[in-house]
This record gives structure tokens, C-alpha cells and sequence, in this order.
């Protein structure tokens, strides 16, 4: 398994007023996890955090870029943005971008439970 590096680590510590996460080593990155539920991932040492239609003007609004990679020549964008810079610097503003990430992903996966019902 790979070892979590040092940014990811230090996650833990930005979101403390969020609650506990944990990261999980996948495709070249790590999924960031809180209570079982994905709400952000880190590529490239660079945070990126679950949208949705309801808050990704949120993250528009603050310059965040969304997560894209490409596959086949083909550019893929993901429902993540990356986290403002300020999320770095102040807990109570880490907590309010990881709670509208969480919600997001909250809301994602209540939309995938009512769809396969």
C-alpha cells in the first residue's frame, strides 16, 4: 500500500473543526473520506473538493478549477473543485468548504440511492 505523503497528512490538522477523515491511496492520488463518504481527493498534491449544481457556484465564485484528467486523449472533468487556498490558512473556512463538499457528496449519493431503487 502506498504511504501517505506529508500534504496529505497534514489534512487531518486543516480540517480539524470538520471532524475526523481519512485518506485512501487510489489511482495515483488519495480519496479524502469522512464517515465512509468520499468529499474530496488530492492529485498532484492539490485538494480537490465535491460539487454538486447547488454548490459549485461557491467554488466558481472563488476562482477554484475543477479536477480534469485525460484518458484516451480525451479530457475527463470530474464533480471536484480545488479548495481555495484559504482553507490552508483558517480552520473555521476549512470547515465550511468541507462541509459543502460533504453535503455535496451527501446529496450524490442520496440521488445514486434513489436512481437504483
Amino acid at each position: 500500500m502506498k504511504k501517505v505523503n506529508e500534504f496529505v497528512e497534514h489534512l487531518s490538522e486543516v480540517f480539524h473543526l470538520f471532524g475526523l477523515i481519512q485518506a485512501k491511496s487510489m489511482f495515483g492520488g488519495y480519496g479524502i473520506y469522512h464517515q465512509d463518504l468520499m468529499f474530496g481527493l488530492v492529485a498532484d498534491n492539490t485538494l480537490y473538493l465535491k460539487t454538486d449544481a447547488e454548490s459549485a457556484p461557491y467554488f466558481s465564485a472563488v476562482g477554484s478549477l475543477p479536477f480534469e484528467y485525460t484518458k484516451n486523449g480525451v479530457t475527463m472533468k470530474m464533480s471536484y473543485f480545488s479548495a481555495p487556498i484559504e482553507v490552508f490558512d483558517e480552520p473555521e473556512t476549512a470547515r465550511l468548504w468541507a462541509c459543502r463538499a460533504y453535503e455535496a457528496a451527501l446529496r450524490s449519493k442520496n440521488k445514486t440511492a434513489k436512481r437504483s431503487k
